[in-house]
């Protein structure tokens, strides 16, 4: 894989975060309809679960152990065969399987990005613990589509509550731009 510094995987991470959840302080009554929205919103579960496939292939196609290696070709049809087939027979909360799915793999490219860092900082261990709680998080939607709208539902609840979660999220993501910027260089 393109080896990324955790510098500029840190930012940009940081940055969707930020600017993300900033809408919800700012306009809470139309994040909080779109929150709402999105577990059973297929046009964006579709480019979500092909993105997931794509990205499962490609860290396949990477993949150096020998033991998999005349297995490959055939791997590739089964779990490009499964992404697709989700696509076309698995609608029914189809966004959340995808990001399931995206998620356990940027957990993957986060912690290991992340780990050559762990001998320089204890920050990394902001940045290892956050991947390892979106893996948990894939895991969990993954077993479990429909509690994302169960917490989607509990967190757009109240505007206060829209409000305060996005501040929290908004500050979680400019404090992983400032170790970006700063301690993770």
């Amino acid at each position: 894989m393109p080896e990324i510094k955790l510098s500029t995987l840190a930012v940009l991470l940081g940055l969707l975060v930020a600017g993300f959840n900033a809408y919800g302080v700012l306009r809470p009554a139309a994040f909080a309809a779109a929150a709402r929205k999105f577990p059973r919103f297929t046009p964006v579960g579709y480019p979500l679960m092909l993105l997931a496939t794509a990205w499962f292939l490609y860290n396949l196609s990477i993949e150096a152990v020998s033991d998999f290696t005349s297995f490959k070709p055939l791997l590739y049809l089964l779990f490009a065969g499964v992404g697709i087939g989700a696509c076309l027979f698995v609608k029914d909360f189809l966004p959340v399987r995808g990001l399931a799915v995206v998620l356990l793999l940027l957990a993957k490219l986060m912690v290991d990005t992340g780990r050559p860092y762990l001998g320089h900082t204890s920050w990394v261990l902001v940045w290892q613990t956050w991947a390892y709680v979106m893996a948990v998080a894939g895991m969990w939607l993954t077993v479990s589509p429909w509690r994302l709208r169960d917490l989607i539902n509990w967190a757009t609840a109240t505007e206060q509550r829209i409000r305060g979660l996005s501040v929290a999220r908004t500050a979680f993501g400019l404090l992983i731009v400032a170790l970006g910027l700063t301690v993770y260089r």
